[in-house]
C-alpha cells in the first residue's frame, strides 16, 4: 500500500472530522431514542470505515484487477505497474513470439535468454559468442543479434539490435537501448510509462 501523502492526511482528518459530525447529529436528535440512535450510529460507522478503507485501497485493487500486465492507456502510451517484487515487467513479441522481459534501466541492450531466443526463432547453437558481459555473477559471453519485429502495444519497431547471454539468466533483460527507442520514460508512483 502506498504511504499517506499531505493530502491523503488531510482528506482523512476531513472524513473523520464529517463522520463524527454526523455520529453526534443522531445522538442529539434521537436522545429518547438512544438505542436505535446507537445502532444507526454503528451502521454509519461501517459504512465510513468502508469508504476509507475502499479509498486507501483504490490503487491496489486496480492493479490486481489488471493482472499486473501492461495497459495501453492510448496511441503509443503504455503503463506498466510495479509487481510485489518491485519490478516491471514487459511481454513484447519478438517475430511474433511472445515473450517476456524484466525492464533493467541498468542494462544496456535488450538481452535475450538462450531459450527466449530460440522461441524468437534464433538457432543459439549457431551464433558468435564474441561479445563479454559483466554481470552481477561475473562474466559471461554474448552473441549480438538482430530481431527482425518487436511489437510492444501498437509499436512496431524493425531490424532491433539484442544480444543472447551464453549464462545462466532467470529471464530475459529489457535495457535501454531499446527503451530508448520511446519519446518519454518515466517511473513515479509505482507505475512504469511509456510514451512514444
Amino acid at each position: 500500500m502506498q504511504s499517506l501523502t499531505s493530502d491523503n492526511i488531510a482528506s482523512l482528518i476531513y472524513l473523520v472530522l464529517l463522520g463524527c459530525a454526523v455520529a453526534g447529529w443522531f445522538f442529539v436528535s434521537g436522545r429518547e431514542k438512544i438505542g436505535k440512535s446507537l445502532q444507526m450510529a454503528a451502521v454509519w460507522a461501517f459504512i465510513f470505515l468502508g469508504v476509507v478503507a475502499g479509498y486507501g485501497l483504490w490503487n491496489d485493487v486496480q492493479r490486481q484487477t489488471t493482472g499486473g500486465q501492461m495497459l495501453q492507456v492510448g496511441e503509443g502510451q503504455i503503463v506498466v505497474p510495479r509487481q510485489r517484487d518491485g519490478h516491471y515487467y514487459l511481454t513484447l513479441a519478438l517475430n511474433g513470439e511472445n515473450i517476456r522481459f524484466v525492464v533493467d534501466t541498468g542494462a544496456s541492450d535488450m538481452v535475450l535468454t538462450r531459450a527466449d531466443a530460440a522461441r524468437a526463432g534464433l538457432d543459439p547453437d549457431s551464433l558468435n559468442f564474441i561479445g563479454i558481459a559483466n554481470t552481477a555473477n561475473g562474466q559471461v559471453r554474448t552473441a549480438p543479434v538482430r530481431i527482425d519485429t518487436v511489437r510492444l502495444g501498437d509499436i512496431t519497431d524493425t531490424n532491433v539490435f539484442a544480444s543472447v547471454n551464453d549464462g545462466e539468466m532467470f529471464g530475459s533483460l529489457l535495457g535501454m537501448r531499446y527503451l530508448e527507442k520511446w519519446g518519454s520514460i518515466q517511473i513515479a508512483d509505482g507505475e512504469l510509462r511509456l510514451i512514444r
